[in-house]
């Protein structure tokens, strides 16, 4: 586990192929240094995850577009002009005082990429995808997201047929504010429930 909580492993033979190629393409002035690795980061971190937050500010927002949201997640993602592959079959969990929802895929890495772009590098890693099924309540603390000992911890698998999204608790005391602020405070790591915002 590295500094920030989140699982590393060895590098693949792929990974290491892809990253061959990139100095490649770099050497030879293809690409700018360290170009790949921008956009790869803002893909993760920003443009894809925006997509999210813009449905769960609506949700936030829009009491209506929360119980469409929560019916059919599919076709209420795709009324902000959402989905797609990957995005296909979107189920919505909503997080409450109560309830935390969290979402691995055990068996590989499938992700709704509509809503949160590229999965991060933990999400892949075995040890998360095996322990947050075993031990949810420990990986969330160690990941710097504990939780009350009396909340009920739902761990949803996604899978090729369904992908999951978190709906996080709206902040107390954002009563006043517009859609594209609340977007604001949305970040990927609450829309798949390994943080609290």
């Amino acid at each position: 586990m590295n500094a920030d909580g989140h699982h590393t492993a060895a590098v693949s033979a792929v990974e290491q192929r892809v990253a061959a190629l990139e100095a490649l393409l770099t050497e030879r002035g293809l690409v700018p240094d360290g170009f790949i690795e921008e956009i790869t980061r803002r893909y993760e971190s920003e443009i894809g995850p925006m997509n999210g937050a813009k449905v769960v500010a609506r949700a936030w927002a829009d009491p209506e577009y929360k119980e469409r949201l929560l019916a059919d997640g599919t076709g209420a993602v795709g009324e902000l002009g959402f989905g797609g592959p990957e995005g296909d079959h979107m189920v919505v969990v909503e997080n409450t005082a109560a309830v935390h929802n969290v979402i691995v895929c055990t068996l590989c890495s499938c992700y709704p990429w509509p809503v949160l772009g590229l999965p991060p590098a933990w999400y892949k890693d075995p040890p998360y995808r095996a322990r947050m099924v075993r031990e949810p309540r420990v990986v969330l603390a160690e990941m710097g997201c504990p939780l009350p000992a009396d909340a009920e911890i739902r761990v949803w698998d996604s899978s090729a047929e369904v992908r999951y999204l978190v709906l996080p608790q709206r902040p107390p005391g954002t009563g006043g504010m517009t859609e594209a602020q609340l977007a604001g405070l949305v970040t990927r790591d609450s829309m798949i429930g390994v943080a609290r915002l």
